[in-house]
C-alpha cells in the first residue's frame, strides 16, 4: 500500500496525475488528507481522499508520496501524521517520493545527506548535504524526487517502475500515446 498525502495547498497536477498513473498501474494507493478528507490545493481545485490522516495505519505500508506546492508542503511538514510515515518509511527502508517543494521536508530532516536528489529549483538551496542533481526525476535507491508539476507523469512512471515493475510502467506509458 501507498499513501499519498494531500495538505490544504496541494500542487494538484503533481499530487492528483501522480495518483491517477499509479492507480493505472493497479498498484494499491490511498489519498490521505492532512486535517480533512476534502482539501483544496494551490490553484483552487478541491479534491475528496480516500482518507483521513488519523485514519492511515502504517502496518503494510510499501511507501509515502509528498506532492508539493505552496502552503501544501509546509502543511505536510508541519503535521505529526506526515512525520510519523516519513519516520517509519524510513526506519523501514520503505519507498519515500517527493516532488517540487516537497523534498525539502526531506532535507530539514537530514534525509538527503549524501543522497542525489532534484527539486524544485531554488529550493536546493534550503537543503543541507545533499547532491542536488537537477534532473526532472532522480531516484537514489528507494528515494524518488522530482522536479515540479512539468515532471508528474515521470515521477509517476519511477514509481510504478519501483512498485510494480519495468513492464507494467511501459504498459502505463504506451497506453497514454
Amino acid at each position: 500500500m501507498l499513501y499519498i498525502f494531500f495538505a490544504p495547498g496541494f500542487e494538484e497536477t503533481e499530487a492528483v496525475a501522480t495518483l491517477d498513473m499509479i492507480r493505472r498501474a493497479e498498484v494499491e494507493i490511498k489519498s490521505v488528507g492532512v486535517g480533512a478528507k476534502t482539501v483544496t490545493g494551490s490553484h483552487g481545485i478541491t479534491v475528496v481522499c480516500d482518507l483521513l490522516d488519523s485514519e492511515i495505519s502504517l502496518s503494510g505500508l510499501e511507501g509515502i508520496i509528498l506532492p508539493g506546492g505552496m502552503p501544501g508542503t509546509l502543511n505536510l511538514e508541519k503535521s505529526p501524521t506526515v512525520q510519523a510515515a516519513i519516520d517509519h518509511a524510513a526506519r523501514r527502508d520503505l519507498l519515500i517520493c517527493a516532488i517540487c517543494a516537497a523534498p525539502s521536508i526531506l532535507g530539514n530532516l537530514g534525509m538527503l545527506t549524501g543522497r542525489r536528489y532534484t527539486c524544485f529549483p531554488g529550493f536546493e538551496q534550503r537543503i543541507e548535504g545533499g547532491q542536488y542533481t537537477g534532473s526532472r526525476v532522480e531516484r537514489d535507491g528507494k528515494l524518488i524526487t522530482a522536479k515540479g508539476p512539468g515532471a508528474s507523469i515521470l515521477f509517476a512512471l519511477e514509481i510504478i517502475r519501483q512498485t510494480a515493475g519495468e513492464q507494467i510502467a511501459h504498459k502505463v506509458e504506451v497506453n497514454l500515446q
